[in-house]
């Protein structure tokens, strides 16, 4: 008599329900909230962002105006939405350039190895080496009120982390023994990078640019915040903050609280959304 090992159909959906735990489910709705919020408002707006209210200024959060109005009368919904669709552009081409930068950077130095190999990871050292912050100042001052130049800011700050991150990666393909099989068959390195690199990179890189974001986005917020960012008249997290502390000093406390709160609440759901599951051993 035989007999035959079966995995219960139940086990394969309780490995897809540990993954999708209460609070990566809540980050996901809160993210898609938040993108239909960033997306949706500034379609239906019709009242340009520089037209001013003077005798609406500085109202309390109300059914009217849910997040109040700035001193200016300007209605803080739609700026925050305004506001939070520039920081979630800015985030993301700043993300995806620094994982284009680091990766294309990790994957030639894990092709060529050698010498060229341990002076390019001593530049990587040198720039993880420097304070992210003062770098990003010193960039947004000489490219002052550029867009582009946040999203240099976050590029130049952020690439040697998928850099390390990808280099990593090709020197586990490269001892591997599948690896070493394909070279003797007379495989190319781009064959090998297609085929045997690209598949384990993709996930990690995947994870890595989803976890910039959150960081691109408190990057480009403080800068702005400290004058160094966008222009005010363009707005974002960051210039809306600072507005709001200036505003603060009158007692209009929703100024601030409005974009603060959906800074907090927009990178910590991205965060939670995208961060692997600890795994805990006993």
């Amino acid at each position: 008599m035989s007999y035959e090992l079966t995995l219960p159909r139940a086990s394969v959906a309780g490995q897809i329900l540990q993954r999708v735990t209460w609070p990566r489910l809540l980050a996901g709705l809160t993210v898609a909230a938040l993108m239909a919020y960033a997306i949706v408002v500034p379609l239906v707006n019709v009242v340009p962002l520089t037209d001013v209210a003077y005798q609406t200024g500085a109202q309390p959060p109300s059914v009217a105006h849910l997040f109040g109005t700035d001193l200016a009368g300007r209605d803080l919904f739609v700026r925050c939405a305004y506001g939070l669709r520039i920081s979630i552009l800015v985030a993301l081409a700043g993300a995806l350039s620094a994982i284009v930068i680091g990766s294309a950077v990790g994957v030639t130095c894990g092709l060529i190895g050698g010498r060229f190999d341990r002076w390019t990871m001593r530049v990587v050292d040198g720039f993880n080496s420097l304070p992210h912050l003062l770098l990003g100042i010193v960039i947004a001052a000489t490219f002052r009120g550029s867009l582009l130049a946040i999203i240099m800011v976050v590029a130049l700050t952020h690439w040697p982390q998928s850099a390390r991150l990808t280099r990593a990666e090709m020197l586990a393909v490269g001892v591997r023994d599948h690896y070493r099989a394909a070279i003797t068959q007379g495989f190319t390195r781009a064959q090998l990078l297609r085929y045997h690199a690209l598949p384990r990179l993709a996930n990690q890189l995947s994870v890595a640019f989803g976890l910039l974001i959150p960081h691109a986005i408190w990057h480009e917020s403080t800068l702005t915040f400290l004058g160094l960012g966008l222009p005010p008249h363009q707005p974002s997290l960051g210039s809306l903050l600072n507005l709001g502390q200036q505003a603060l000093l009158t007692g209009s406390w929703w100024t601030l609280a409005a974009p603060a709160g959906l800074l907090v609440v927009t990178t910590v759901a991205i965060t939670t959304l995208i961060k692997p599951k600890e795994q805990h051993h006993g």
